[in-house]
């Protein structure tokens, strides 16, 4: 009896090889569309949470840092018990402690009001004006952010970056509600807190940066692909808080492990300068504009995730700088007066010797004038004797010959 043949497992097995076919290609489909709608053209969420969200960060960030360091600092009283040994000429006042600075200043700093400063954002406004000015000359500010934007640092897969637009607003920042106030941060030492002055800063403006490049591809092989890319960011707003404190000056030695030594006075001591920290608190608030353009066919602007990108770096570069606990340090110059940094109209006796002074070089520049143009007619006479003795030479050459002159290698006649 025959048995016909059954080709029904073919049949399953190439169905399910083309079900299986359809549905890797189904979710890769999926997956593509997913990421071009979230990654590429997802909304960005609103200003105000971004805001709080990197603010409960940097405030997390901070408490953090504090706690470390007050678990790893040493207490108050055990700080450098190092004496130097000092003159007994150079009478030496008492010592000025935070509340003693305080009490002959007539500040309290529980019952005195919030100052506006007013004049000094006026000279703030003049700096800056100055500043934009400066920056205008000969395109100043456009040959530095090209050299600054094509030095070393720049990536490899990025071409040559072209500045496209810059514009440094034209309003100025507005600093107001100033107030003192001492600040423990753990590193207090025998006089008394810190002092540290709080302002609130306010800036509306437009602020922007355009650049032009291109991104290249290197791999397999170089210059596989090249994307063009154009890119403008914007500043709109900046609020926050700057707290400004000084820094006095220190002497430490690292002579001897014995903190009651003596030091002598012939031993150099490391000094520390002066210096003026200043830093925003975490709660600042950044407002931008980023605008782009990828491509140069097809053309994609304004993607959201590119200026999210750009926030976050915007950001994270400020809080690595200048966010507390990070702060800056400007180094101040001596603020004893010095006659070299005096300016303005000198007075009489500052008159007569500066006249006395200018008649002086004045001379010795006529004196310098005179000699130069002696030797110059010296030389000259003497050349002109020189061609007087050769020209009698040939005056008498040619008449004890007893005929006129030839030139020598003449023909004969």
């Amino acid at each position: 009896m025959a048995v016909d043949a059954q080709p029904a497992p073919q049949q399953q097995s190439s169905l399910s090889f083309t079900e299986g076919f359809l549905l890797g290609q189904l979710s890769i489909v999926i997956l593509i569309g997913a990421f071009i709608k979230f990654f590429i053209f997802g909304e960005p969420p609103s200003p105000d949470r971004t805001a709080s969200t990197r603010a409960l960060a940097r405030q997390n960030r901070d408490h953090e840092h504090k706690r470390s360091f007050s678990a790893h600092s040493p207490p108050p009283g055990s700080r450098s018990g190092i004496r130097v040994a000092s003159s007994n000429v150079l009478r030496y006042p008492p010592r000025l402690t935070t509340p003693i600075i305080l009490a002959k200043t007539y500040y309290n700093v529980d019952s005195h009001q919030p100052e506006s400063l007013d004049w000094f954002n006026v000279l703030i406004a003049q700096t800056i004006a100055q500043f934009r000015t400066d920056a205008h000359q000969d395109e100043a500010i456009l040959t530095s952010l090209t050299d600054v934007l094509n030095s070393s640092q720049k990536p490899d897969f990025l071409s040559s970056i072209k500045v496209t637009e810059v514009s440094l607003g034209e309003d100025f920042p507005i600093l107001s509600n100033c107030r003192v106030h001492p600040v423990d941060d753990g590193s207090a030492g025998p006089d008394g807190a810190k002092l540290q002055a709080r302002m609130d800063v306010d800036l509306s403006d437009l602020i922007t940066l355009g650049v032009e490049t291109k991104i290249i591809l290197n791999w397999p092989k170089p210059l596989t692909a090249v994307l063009p890319v154009a890119l403008a960011v914007s500043i709109v707003r900046f609020s926050g808080t700057l707290s400004i404190s000084f820094l006095p000056s220190a002497s430490t030695s690292h002579s001897s492990s014995n903190p009651t030594t003596q030091v002598p006075l012939h031993q150099p001591l490391s000094t520390t300068p002066t210096s003026l920290a200043f830093s925003f608190l975490p709660d600042y608030r950044l407002d931008l504009s980023v605008r782009s353009l990828v491509g140069s066919r097809s053309r994609l602007q304004d993607i959201p995730k590119i200026a999210q990108m750009v926030e976050n770096r915007l950001h994270a570069w400020i809080d690595e700088r200048c966010v507390e606990p990070r702060v800056q340090q400007v180094v101040l110059p001596s603020l004893w007066p010095r006659k070299k940094n005096t300016r303005g109209p000198l007075g009489e006796e500052e008159d007569a010797l500066g006249l006395r002074a200018t008649e002086a070089v004045r001379d010795v520049r006529e004196e310098a004038r005179r000699e130069v143009e002696e030797e110059r007619r010296k030389d000259r006479e003497h050349r002109e004797r020189e061609a007087a003795n050769f020209a009698e030479g040939l005056r008498w050459r040619s008449k004890a010959e007893g005929g006129g002159y030839e030139m020598p290698g003449s023909m004969p006649m």
